[in-house]
């Protein structure tokens, strides 16, 4: 493993776990899976774990393995506030105190910010107090490094990272959103401050490796590299010295296994101007496939209507990148195949989804001309049958 250092000179593993997609069995998750996968990525060297108040039960399993293993020393656990239910410094306070219970621990080494994606809200949160908190928690050691999370555009993250004092940051960034999102300005903006830069969406929610066209696979597969499509995602990333770690959602230990092996491996400023066309020409290709730059974090949800907004997506996606009839089998799978339909045709245009989408994608829009190609009369014939006999 290798690692690139922090605001305070302490030494993190280039590749980062993120927690919000353990595995789960009847909606609850699997710790025994997850222990193993979060133990072995210790044992290769990973030491900067993200989590979140809103991830349901990962606070807590985390704070289970890491207590039963005796590693937290070890390791830096990062999570995150979520400003949004906050109305008084008050609640500032019981929502950390239930953090570090979930956690089982005193402190946090990295506390973010979730979602801090414009200065208003930056204001709101000092008009509670926001700034004498954070000073009193870090002169208690309970919160080691304080940042924030963001999604949006260029220009708004610059001023929210002039806003305050920050020890960090996290962004969307992959080779899609180069030029949007925080983008490479963001990046660097965050870097000439000092601010270590962790990444999220890497593979835009697996959507860079699992909804790749046929015609980016090829692409791949006959480059001499010899890369695999994820590692290509990674390896651009770390190209860059001014990325500290890239947070992956690994489940399994196949993919833990394999990433931690390229973070082994890759270096900083060694792409050559071929590796760097590789990466335009994906670019090309992925654009000319994509229906909706949807990356599955699913800020949008819960829909009050009940549509499975990220699953629509994803289906759609695959439908005109991939094969329409596997798509189309997903899309029933994620909205008719349960007990209260999620179908894209449910929605009723309220656009509460659209003030929560990182993206700023027209969700309201994209969810018609998704269900008019998804929502068949097969689709709508099936529909009727599961719910008359009960097959979810």
């Amino acid at each position: 493993m290798q690692y690139r250092r922090g605001k305070d000179g302490e030494a993190i593993s280039i590749l980062a776990y993120g927690c919000m997609r353990f595995t789960k069995s009847n909606g609850k998750i699997d710790m025994a899976k997850a222990e193993r996968e979060i133990m072995e990525a210790v044992s290769l060297g990973v030491n900067y774990f993200d989590t979140a108040y809103i991830y349901q039960g990962s606070e807590a399993a985390i704070g289970e393995i890491f207590e039963r293993n005796h590693c937290r020393e070890q390791i830096f656990i990062a999570d995150k506030l979520p400003h949004y239910m906050i109305k008084s410094k008050e609640g500032l306070e019981k929502t950390f105190k239930e953090q570090l219970k979930r956690l089982r621990t005193d402190y946090i080494d990295y506390y973010l910010m979730h979602v801090l994606c414009d200065v208003a809200t930056w204001e709101r949160l000092k008009k509670l107090g926001i700034e004498d908190w954070i000073q009193e928690k870090k002169e208690s050691g309970q919160i080691r490094h304080i940042g924030f999370s963001y999604h949006g555009n260029a220009n708004m993250f610059c001023r929210l990272a002039d806003a305050y004092d920050w020890d960090f940051c996290m962004i969307q960034y992959n080779y899609l959103d180069e030029f949007s999102q925080a983008g490479k300005t963001g990046l660097h903006h965050a870097a000439q401050k000092g601010l270590p830069v962790m990444i999220m969406e890497p593979l835009r929610g697996g959507r860079l490796v699992n909804l790749l066209p046929d015609t980016a696979k090829r692409l791949v597969a006959e480059h001499p590299r010899g890369y695999s499509v994820a590692e290509w995602s990674f390896r651009w990333l770390w190209n860059q010295p001014e990325v500290t770690a890239v947070l992956s959602g690994m489940n399994s230990l196949d993919m833990l296994r394999e990433n931690a092996a390229i973070a082994s491996d890759a270096g900083a400023d060694v792409f050559t101007a071929d590796d760097f066309s590789l990466i335009d020409r994906l670019k090309e290709e992925i654009n000319h496939s994509m229906k909706v730059g949807c990356t599955g974090c699913g800020y949008c949800m819960p829909c009050p209507k009940g549509v499975d907004i990220p699953g629509t997506f994803s289906a759609w996606n695959m439908y005109y990148s991939q094969d329409k009839k596997a798509a189309r089998s997903s899309y029933m799978q994620c909205t008719i195949y349960r007990h209260d339909t999620a179908s894209a045709s449910q929605c009723v245009g309220c656009g509460k989804c659209e003030q929560h989408c990182p993206q700023e994608i027209a969700i309201r829009e994209e969810l018609k001309a998704a269900a008019a190609d998804l929502e068949t009369v097969i689709y709508k014939a099936a529909k009727v049958g599961i719910r008359l006999l009960h097959l979810w």
